[in-house]
């Protein structure tokens, strides 16, 4: 009865285990529960409110800390004969006056955000992590890095964990797939504070911040079209239900639009797997250049690709020059993310990505849901087209590209 009375009316932003704690706290300011009276236990409270029992856990402990309750071994948790100022024990765990409220800092030092993440590399990543550790280092929160290697139910289990252990915010950059992962969505309807990063999720109402993907791959096909490319091929991991990609498609399809072209389907590749986490593997690589190769036969006017990901378009150079043929003096070849070069031009033509700004500004979010303050849906940021040694306008060159194994 305890938690089913409280527990509607705690405010949507309050962390699951401030809400028991708060309707404990609420119970005893109005009288339900008086000095010495014995307090649900850590498993009536986990079934009550639907969480786990670490949570329950933690919510008595901070009631116990601040000498709201007393726990007795073997007999259970009362309440406190002496209590201390109920009024602002409760709005010291209303998030709504602090991200940090002082009795929290005092009682469990900082709290944490868990970043979930498929993988990250110096391609892309790398400065997004390091971004987030600065902003949470900056703002005195602590940090928890969960990699996915872009498998769904690792995400899940890792969303479930922060979940259950009471972790305070969440940033996922969420896996390709077909099917949204249960576990966000369950986070979301929480009103857990949460922000996506990389890509958004269609129908899901949660903060995400990624690229301009769309005007970024529109800008980026533009550098192929005013070189005189009109025959350009589109190669991806599987497009459905990934945003990001979804969106870079229809920035090249814009761009060719705009010039009275078209992209046919048999200028599209989007089954390439090497690009994505542990996937980059020789066997993986393989099998995308045997696709590539076969994809390439039946193109015999392509001049330029259009790569969604750094690492299928080094993959995509090789099978080239396995057969022969160079960039950028028979292929132009563009991508997004490609790693810098401190002694000259990147080795492609590249949409750079602002993971910087995209780090600091899901933890600027995150810590807004945690003291209670909202966030914007989606937030598209700036991008850059950085010239790479990949393009070029297209050779004069013969109809037939020759293929060759890796073996030659």
């Amino acid at each position: 009865m305890l938690g089913r009375t409280i527990k509607a009316s705690m405010p949507p932003n309050t962390l699951l285990y401030q809400r028991i704690a708060l309707s404990i706290l609420g119970s005893v300011r109005d009288g339900a529960l008086l000095p010495g009276a014995p307090v649900p236990s850590e498993a009536r409270l986990a079934e009550q409110f639907e969480v786990s029992r670490i949570t329950s856990r933690k919510a008595l402990d901070v009631l116990a800390q601040s000498g709201v309750v007393e726990r007795h071994r073997g007999r259970g948790t009362f309440v406190s004969a002496k209590l201390p100022d109920i009024e602002r024990l409760m709005s010291d765990l209303d998030p709504l006056q602090d991200i940090r409220p002082a009795a929290l800092i005092q009682n469990h030092g900082r709290p944490a955000i868990t970043l979930i993440l498929p993988d990250f590399s110096e391609n892309y990543g790398l400065r997004l992590v390091y971004s987030i550790e600065e902003a949470c280092a900056a703002a005195e929160v602590n940090l928890i890095l969960r990699r996915t290697y872009g498998r769904q139910e690792v995400e899940e289990e890792a969303v479930e964990t922060a979940l259950a252990q009471g972790i305070e915010g969440l940033i996922v950059f969420p896996v390709h797939g077909e099917h949204y992962n249960p576990a966000i969505l369950k986070a979301v309807l929480g009103h857990h504070p949460l922000a996506l990063v990389d890509r958004y999720l269609p129908g899901i109402p949660a903060p995400a911040i990624c690229t301009n993907n769309v005007l970024a791959a529109e800008m980026l096909a533009n550098r192929l079209l005013d070189l005189g490319h009109t025959s350009i091929a589109f190669l991806s991991p599987p497009v459905k239900n990934t945003t990001s990609i979804e969106q870079r498609l229809e920035g090249l399809l814009r761009a060719l639009d705009a010039r009275g072209l078209t992209l046919s389907r048999d200028h599209q590749l989007g089954d390439l797997f090497s690009t994505l986490p542990r996937k980059f593997e020789t066997i993986n690589i393989e099998e995308d250049q045997a696709r590539l190769r076969a994809f390439l036969q039946n193109l015999p006017d392509v001049t330029a690709f259009f790569v969604s990901e750094f690492n299928l378009a080094a993959a995509l150079v090789q099978v080239l020059e396995l057969s022969g043929r160079r960039v950028p003096d028979d292929f132009s070849v563009v991508c997004f993310d490609s790693p810098g070069n401190p002694f000259g031009l990147p080795r492609f033509t590249h949409v750079r990505q602002d993971e910087t700004g995209m780090g600091s500004m899901a933890v600027r979010f995150v810590l807004d849901q945690m003291a209670g303050r909202s966030a914007p849906m989606l937030t598209a940021l700036d991008f850059e087209i950085v010239e790479g040694r990949s393009t070029a306008r297209p050779a004069l060159r013969e109809t037939t590209l020759t293929a060759k194994g890796p073996n030659g």
